[in-house]
């Protein structure tokens, strides 16, 4: 019996001459049905590109394919006719993306965008695709969708973008469904329902998946086979439990031993408080009516108290929406709040723009997503030297130029890149240009916004070794804000566990990660290191 897909010696190009690109070389591959096969690899090995070679979705003809075959039940897809694909494509195999704000009709309502499907393939009567469409949000969780069938892709979550994206690509019981990096933007907890969700459709209509993923922890439950890619090739493919269990290429077990394992060093005892703060509150208003009258509040932070010591690092974790960078710009008096806030003892509550700025210095920030916080406009130097040009820092050209290649060099970048810009980095390198940005004022104290969360997993594992190394050199003060459990255990020493702006846990970490107490903690413990999806009620609750 032939495979429900075959990649035989798949060369995928960009451009041609002396500007071509080989971004996936001689690769193969099989997928039979209802088997999981994952693809894994780091940014740039060519993982999305074979993705996109089946689907036929690449900018053709500046992406020409010089040699291979890729067969979906016998039938040739490179060079098939357009006809042919628009039959195969969203009917029998579907593909969810990983940005799904950007797959997403910015103008159409998420009704119109998951019915569109329906009536391309199945012919389905308005009231048909209806009734179709809100089986689906149901099926994928997001049963509060019924009553905003109406709203546009921006009004809903990260989280809640990827499930509509997931319900679209289930909507006509794929053969195939190709998922590239399907829980990137989701919560732990989330993960762990999507990809429960996911096996449970397979077992149920006997589809096959391609998972195209970083996360090996994903791979380990949920794979059948493993092809594992690096640089455009397949340097490893087997069982999932050969791959995982005797790994044989170098690069396979450069993979594996990159995830970040390990816990902080011990904290300093008795440290002095840098920052603490005290039944602090944000609301936003919720106006309503002609007249915009107020008539509730989101309480986006609601009443939390804690303290943040030198040498320290304190974790805060929890689903998106929980507050948990409210807080942290709450803290930084980025955001106004009600409460005390304090640094190094002084309140920052009432203070202007003018008084803060001495302390800016104190204080930094680190962001999420290292290509959206860096502008584009300003060269690697001109981006790091900011920070000492507002404050008057570093003497003249000459001192603040060396002031910015020492940083660069401790955050393991070379003084030679100064005159790059973002673009030409890839999203680690990013990240450290990031962190370079926020040390070379020499702060105190730094709140770390998910700054793993849009890397590599052997990326996370180098900036998590990078952190902590800079934590020890210069007895820093760390806020670190993260809903992934791993990078939290290597580097938090106490936890706070937020949720609707409270904290419902708060303790060393040794005690919230081994001896979770709130049964909200519990389940995210459980959907973060075991991939189960919970079944109390606590998440949901």
């Amino acid at each position: 019996m032939s495979p429900l897909l075959k990649i035989s010696g798949l060369h995928t190009s960009f451009g041609r001459g002396e500007d071509e690109v080989k971004a996936v070389r001689d690769t193969s591959l099989t997928i039979e049905k209802g088997e999981t096969h994952a693809l894994v690899g780091e940014s740039g090995s060519g993982k999305s590109v074979t993705a996109l070679s089946i689907m036929q979705l690449l900018p053709y003809p500046l992406a020409h394919h010089s040699g291979g075959s890729i067969k979906f039940r016998g039938t040739e897809l490179i060079g098939a006719e357009a006809s042919r694909m628009r039959e195969i494509r969203g009917n029998r195999i579907a593909m969810i993306f990983q940005e799904p704000l950007t797959s997403l009709n910015p103008l159409h309502c998420i009704e119109k965008q998951i019915a569109e499907v329906l009536h391309l393939h199945k012919a389905l009567s308005r009231n048909e695709a209806h009734d179709r469409v809100l089986e689906l949000l149901d099926l994928v969780g997001l049963s509060e969708g019924k009553s905003r069938l109406g709203a546009l892709p921006h009004e809903f979550s990260g989280g809640q973008q990827q499930r509509v994206m997931i319900a679209m690509a289930l909507a006509n019981d794929p053969d195939l469904l190709i998922a590239d990096e399907p829980t990137t933007a989701l919560d732990v907890t989330i993960q762990a329902q999507v990809l429960e969700l996911l096996k449970e459709l397979q077992r149920k209509l006997g589809m096959a998946m391609l998972l195209i993923t970083h996360d090996l922890g994903i791979v380990r439950r949920m794979a059948d086979r493993v092809s594992v890619m690096n640089d455009g090739e397949i340097v490893e493919q087997g069982d999932a439990g050969q791959v995982f269990g005797a790994p044989d290429h170098a690069y396979t077990k450069h993979l594996l031993a990159a995830e970040p394992k390990g816990r902080p060093d011990p904290a300093p005892a008795g440290a002095p408080t840098v920052s603490a703060a005290s039944n602090v509150r944000v609301w936003f208003p919720i106006r309503t009516g002609i007249i915009r009258r107020t008539t509730g509040h989101i309480k986006a932070v609601d009443g939390i108290t804690l303290t943040v010591r030198q040498g320290h690092t304190l974790g805060v974790v929890g689903e998106s929406g929980s507050g948990k960078s409210t807080l942290g710009r709450a803290l930084l008096r980025l955001e106004k709040s009600n409460g005390e806030v304090t640094f190094e003892g002084r309140s920052l509550q009432g203070l202007n723009a003018k008084e803060m700025r001495p302390l800016r210095r104190e204080m930094q920030i680190v962001f999420q997503d290292p290509f959206g916080s860096l502008s584009p406009r300003l060269s690697v130097r001109q981006i790091v030297e900011e920070g000492l040009l507002v404050h008057g820092i570093g003497g003249d050209d000459a001192g603040r130029r060396s002031l910015v290649a020492d940083v660069l060099s401790e955050v393991g970048m070379d003084g030679d890149i100064l005159n790059r810009y973002p673009h030409e980095f890839s999203g680690g390198q990013r990240q450290r240009i990031a962190i370079a940005r926020a040390l070379i004022l020499k702060p105190k104290f730094i709140v770390l916004d998910e700054p793993t969360s849009a890397l590599d997993m052997s990326v996370q594992a180098q900036i998590v070794e990078l952190l902590r190394e800079l934590q020890k050199t210069h007895d820093l003060a760390y806020l670190f804000i993260s809903h992934d459990l791993k990078v939290i255990r290597a580097m938090a020493h106490e936890i706070i566990v937020m949720r609707h702006g409270r904290v419902v846990e708060q303790g060393t970490a040794e005690d919230i990660l081994d001896n979770p107490g709130d049964p909200y903690t519990k389940a995210l413990m459980a959907a973060a290191f075991e991939m189960k999806a919970d079944d109390t009620g606590a998440i949901s609750a």
